[in-house]
């Protein structure tokens, strides 16, 4: 109904003369992860409702992407990124990204998805690369005597089991499922760039490295310097008018509720939990130390970039 109602309007004022040109405005925020309950976390199943709804604003001139992410899962940025271009053929809108602190890994490919990318003069912007980490802990539970038990079929099923010894023929593997990502990272970059692309004095765009916002507009990696209102208001005037698309986020009461007067009408196990947008939601969650993981996981990957 509400839909109507604004087509509606719209059409009205059009009629009238007095319509105003209309920017939806999508902020993508976070670390790019599978859809979970248990961590803050970017994807296509959180994000794509609000996508398709600032798709089919009525009157919708250009669609802006607010992006502030340091990486994570490329499986997740390249749904996104896709779902945005496809969004946008569509309706045949431009796609205009806006990166805030950080668009590195992940963030720098979902931010491709705009047909020009705008960024803050002090924000990072790269690492276009292919990064894995993990810990061995197979002399840790030698030491205590703790006996490790795997059964599995396959000599592929264990690869780099944390708990036992680390393989060369793994190390080997992982080496090249890493070159093959990279290699489509590097596609997907030179594809949507194309020839923006400005590697100057040997810089090479592909080690992993990431710039600040100058920087890349020099290299090509983002169209220039500037905020949201103001590249939207010098793109389509000062009556520009901005549709804001973001996630629900819950009050402090909300959060607090399970610790409330209402404690003993809860389970023990619900508490404040991330959903899988990254806003905050109360419902039943796994013991702490099985949340634990994917918290320090989120952490580190924006401690990588000093946020």
């Amino acid at each position: 109904m509400s839909g109507i109602i604004a087509r509606t309007s719209y059409r009205i004022a059009r009629l009238t003369g007095h319509a105003r040109p209309v920017v939806a405005v999508v902020r993508l925020e976070g670390p790019l992860a599978p859809a979970s309950r248990m961590r803050p976390a970017l994807n296509l199943a959180g994000v794509g409702g609000r996508l398709e709804a600032a798709f089919s604003v009525p009157g919708l001139k250009a669609v802006a992407l607010v992006i502030n992410s340091p990486g994570g899962t490329p499986v997740q940025a390249s749904l996104l990124m896709r779902r945005i271009r496809m969004l946008a053929r569509r309706r045949e809108v431009p796609v205009l990204s806006f990166v805030e602190d950080v668009a590195a890994s992940g963030g720098y490919l979902l931010a491709l998805a705009g047909d020009e990318i705008f960024a803050h003069e002090a924000s990072l912007i790269g690492s276009i690369g292919v990064v894995s980490a993990g810990f061995g802990f197979a002399r840790a539970i030698e030491r205590f005597g703790i006996e490790r038990r795997l059964y599995a079929s396959g000599n592929g099923k264990a690869r780099l089991d944390p708990f036992l010894p680390e393989r060369e023929e793994d190390v080997r593997w992982l080496a090249e499922m890493q070159r093959d990502v990279h290699a489509f990272f590097r596609f997907v970059v030179e594809e949507r760039r194309g020839r923006r692309l400005r590697a100057t004095g040997g810089t090479d765009l592909f080690n992993g490295d990431v710039w600040l916002g100058e920087q890349a507009v020099e290299l090509g990696l983002i169209d220039g310097i500037g905020g949201l209102e103001e590249t939207l208001e010098k793109r389509f005037g000062r009556r520009v008018r901005l549709r804001r698309f973001e996630a629900r986020r819950r009050s402090l009461s909300e959060l607090l509720r399970p610790w409330g007067a209402d404690a003993g009408k809860h389970r023990l196990t619900e508490t404040p939990m991330i959903g899988a947008d990254g806003g905050l939601e109360s419902a039943a969650l796994a013991p702490l130390a099985e949340r634990l993981p994917a918290w320090i996981e989120a952490e580190a990957l924006w401690r990588r970039f000093g946020l």
